[in-house]
């Protein structure tokens, strides 16, 4: 079942407000995959960005936000597909893989991430040494990853329409 796709209260304090909208967002991102099947959801429509489908942008966010949150803010290792030796967009290789499987570890990705973002204040300053991202605080984290996972939810708005003429925003 998707989340539901709810904005923040107006009057809400900033970190309400920021883990709303991103909340709103990843929503998004599983609605716009309600009803695909595994074929559509790993259709390539875009010739010059042929991992750019439906199921490679899940697994893309899911591993953004690990990237974020748990390597750049928390300082784990460095692991997931983008870390390995191998090919370019390799977070969004995904073939064979099935969609329920992807939006599934999508799902668990954000509850580790919205666990991460709840424990911490939002001044609190990423701890990689080998990345110079980490000199990020969590709010700009949490910035970027509501600009990062809306502008996939918009690639898979247009995706979804040209798939199967379904659209919507919100």
């Amino acid at each position: 079942m998707t989340p539901p796709r709810n904005r923040p209260a107006y009057g809400a304090d900033e970190r309400t407000q920021l883990i709303g909208w991103l909340d709103m967002q990843r929503a998004v991102i599983q609605w716009k995959c309600e009803g695909l099947s595994d074929a559509d959801a790993h259709r390539s429509l875009l010739p010059t960005s042929p991992h750019m489908t439906m199921a490679g942008l899940v697994s893309h966010m899911r591993w953004v936000e690990h990237l974020w949150f748990e390597v750049v803010l928390l300082g784990r290792p460095a692991e997931g597909p983008q870390f390995e030796e191998g090919p370019e967009d390799a977070d969004m290789r995904v073939e064979g893989v099935p969609l329920a499987q992807l939006l599934e570890e999508y799902d668990r990705q954000c509850a580790v991430s919205t666990e991460i973002i709840t424990a911490g204040s939002l001044d609190d300053v990423g701890k990689h040494p080998d990345f110079p991202a980490a000199a990020a605080t969590l709010r700009w984290i949490l910035f970027h990853m509501i600009e990062e996972t809306a502008r996939h939810a918009g690639h898979m708005d247009a995706i979804r329409e040209h798939l199967d003429g379904a659209k919507g925003y919100y």
